[in-house]
């Protein structure tokens, strides 16, 4: 089973970095379910900006981890590249 990293932008143009085992039922939850992150929940609607695929979950969590530290402009970059 693949997991992907992903980043949202939120309504407020604020960034989320996240980690899931199905993209598009994560992203639909993030969009419109009562259950989930409540930072989004409260920043809808959200976009889905950039994902990246690994073949385990810690893989995708240490990713997750590292990108979660960086500031702002580090992320834009990688989503823009």
């Amino acid at each position: 089973m693949s997991h992907f990293i992903y980043i949202l932008e939120c309504a407020d143009k604020s960034l989320y970095v996240g980690c899931t085992n199905n993209l598009e039922r994560r992203f639909d939850q993030h969009n419109k379910s009562k259950s989930g992150a409540h930072y989004t929940k409260i920043r809808r609607p959200v976009k889905l900006l950039y994902s990246e695929i690994f073949p385990t979950l810690k893989e995708a969590r240490q990713r997750e981890a590292e990108i979660k530290k960086w500031p702002r402009i580090k992320k834009e970059a990688l989503i823009k590249d």
